[in-house]
């Protein structure tokens, strides 16, 4: 069969490709754990406004960072790809980018001070906030991501990542503790950037630079500017619509429920990451036949995984939530099934735009699927949070999600296996449903703790693979095999 072929092509990655994705895998679960033990203890120490109110800071801050940042992280990423076979113009790419960075987000940061130096609720938070700004303008993660060493900012994450959660647990002990909890979040993204310059010298030489070749990536970034302005419309602006339009306790519940959909997201979500540079690598040399068969192979693998975890979150819910968060967050389990199919759209657009779209240098079709999402998400957000809170924040997540999957699908479909993809889709979507019944009914006669759900998990991951078995599902145990074949060779 075509899908088949098409499959083995897929799978016959490059042993870097393979090793990237081991790194982002190994650090995907690290990052899955650790929010599994900081969530509970930070949702019953700070409540949801103490929560609420870290939440809603942040977004006003991120605004400033995206704003500064003008589209040059993505931008800085590919064209890193497109010229890391030549020291000298990597080289002089990288430190015209950065220097254009430091510009950007310089500008932003004095503005942010400015703005917020004056406003009296909240302005201690919002001033130490600012280390996140800071942060961002050190950021140098998109040149290991451009030449595709994952391994440092893998090894990076994790350090930090562990030693902020050590500093949570040794001083946030109270909601009185909301300012230093603020702190240690902004001081372990700037020590996390810091750390990767130490391998800078080794990588790009020092280049003299004239004001023309600086000035030379503003407007291509602007145009990679519009669509992450538009994606961020509906990654933070519900955060700052719930705390505008409703109250920060809402904003609580929202974000302790994205967290619990997106720790199971970033598990999904890391074949994009790994994939851009290698696509746009591949894009440059004009190698399209294989971008295409990457572009199944991932779309293919994505539905695997994220349908089963969309039905299994829905399944737990009601089991996980009163032990995992404790007194005060009753909403949240109403509130994450609603969320949870973001998974699955998440996940299929972050194929098609990043790993697809934008290295084949699709800029116009990508910003149009994004903008697309934004505008009927503050449409949403404007007509349903007043009246809804939070859940009303996750129905306009939802249409903006479901949106933007369909524009972007308009735009790839003659470059998609439909038959190999829709035979995978309906054995996932069956096997899912079996799962999601099965789950529920070991629910209904235990108690809410954590061996109840840790139980439910085992059995659902049962349920499933036994599921894909008897319907001969071929793509699951092709891949199976790939990787344990990669990991017995290990990684040195």
């Amino acid at each position: 069969m075509q899908w088949i072929k098409n499959l083995n092509e897929g799978i016959k990655m490059s042993s870097s490709v393979k090793k990237n994705l081991f790194y982002s895998l190994l650090y995907q679960i690290v990052t899955t754990a650790l929010p599994l033990i900081t969530v509970p203890y930070v949702s019953r120490v700070l409540q949801a406004n103490g929560i609420g109110i870290y939440t809603f800071t942040f977004s006003i801050t991120q605004y400033f960072i995206l704003f500064g940042t003008l589209g040059l992280t993505l931008y800085g990423n590919r064209q890193i790809a497109y010229t890391r076979d030549d020291k000298e113009k990597l080289s002089k790419t990288f430190w015209s980018i950065l220097f254009l960075r430091i510009i950007t987000i310089g500008f932003a940061a004095i503005l942010y001070v400015i703005i917020f130096f004056r406003i009296k609720e909240y302005k201690e938070i919002y001033m130490v906030q600012t280390i996140n700004i800071v942060a961002a303008i050190l950021d140098i993660s998109w040149l290991y991501t451009g030449i595709e060493d994952f391994k440092k900012t893998v090894t990076r994450n994790l350090i930090v990542r562990i030693v902020g959660v050590c500093f949570i647990f040794a001083f946030v002990k109270t909601k009185d503790d909301l300012m230093l909890y603020v702190l240690i979040n902004g001081l372990t993204s700037l020590l996390g950037n810091i750390l990767l310059w130490f391998y800078i010298p080794g990588i790009v030489n020092k280049v003299k630079l004239h004001r023309n070749e600086i000035l030379i990536h503003l407007l291509p970034s602007i145009k990679l500017f519009i669509p992450q302005v538009a994606m961020q419309v509906y990654v933070v602006l519900d955060k700052t619509m719930l705390g505008l339009l409703s109250n920060l306790t809402e904003v609580g519940y929202y974000e302790q429920s994205e967290k619990v959909v997106k720790i199971s997201l970033n598990l999904i979500t890391i074949l994009g990451t790994v994939m851009l540079p290698r696509v746009s690598n591949l894009f440059a040399k004009g190698e399209d036949e294989k971008i295409k068969n990457y572009l199944n192979f991932s779309l293919r693998g994505v539905a695997c995984v994220a349908i089963p975890l969309t039905f299994g979150i829905i399944s737990i819910t009601d089991k996980f939530v009163p032990w995992f968060f404790g007194t005060g967050f009753e909403p949240v389990k109403y509130i994450i099934p609603l969320l949870s199919p973001i998974l699955y759209l998440i996940a299929t657009s972050n194929v098609i735009g990043i790993q697809y779209l934008l290295p084949t240098n699709k800029t116009r079709e990508f910003t149009i699927s994004v903008t697309s999402g934004a505008i009927v998400n503050l449409l949403m957000n404007l007509v349903l949070i007043p009246k809804f809170g939070a859940i009303g924040a996750c129905l306009g997540t939802l249409s903006a999600e479901l949106t933007v999957t369909l524009v972007q699908y308009k735009y790839i479909n003659k470059d998609v296996d439909i038959r190999y993809y829709f035979e995978g889709i309906k054995k996932y979507i069956i096997t899912g449903v079996i799962m999601l019944l099965v789950v529920k009914m070991i629910g209904y006669t235990l108690n809410p703790n954590i061996i109840t759900t840790v139980f439910q998990i085992f059995m659902g991951t049962f349920v499933y693979i036994v599921g894909l078995i008897i319907l001969r599902e071929e793509y699951s145990n092709s891949l199976v095999k790939s990787l344990t074949s990669s990991l017995k060779k290990g990684y040195k």
